[in-house]
């Protein structure tokens, strides 16, 4: 049973921090590719960052280059999104999610997620 378990979000004034964590169970979790999502009312689901198997590659959506960091902790199943310099257009839902298909070129589709955490609210003003 594959379980992912977002923490960390919480409403927050523009220009400070945030981390979230994703939290990983029920299988292999280092031999595939992890990503973080978000979506804002009335908007689609955005991929914000997508990681490869071992981390190195990580792909970020532009809007969020140079603010965002992801990371991944294969010997803890966890994955986390360091937020800086919040905007009120960070303002989401953020997910994590697993593709069981790929390990490398992680895609940025939604559609290509099998798995999904619940999601944790990001609110910036």
């Amino acid at each position: 049973h594959v379980q992912l378990v977002e923490s960390g979000g919480e409403s927050v004034q523009a220009g400070g921090s945030l981390r979230l964590s994703c939290a990983v169970s029920g299988y292999i979790y280092s031999e595939y590719c992890m990503a973080w999502f978000r979506q804002a009312p009335g908007k689609g689901r955005e991929a914000v960052a997508r990681m490869s198997t071992d981390a190195y590659a990580t792909t970020y959506a532009n809007s969020v280059k140079g603010r965002f960091t992801a990371s991944r902790d294969n010997a803890k199943n966890t994955l986390d999104l360091q937020m800086n310099n919040l905007k009120p257009e960070d303002t989401a839902m953020y997910y994590c999610a697993a593709d069981l298909s790929r390990k490398w070129h992680c895609s940025p589709l939604q559609s290509d997620y099998d798995f999904w955490g619940q999601g944790t609210q990001v609110t910036v003003s």
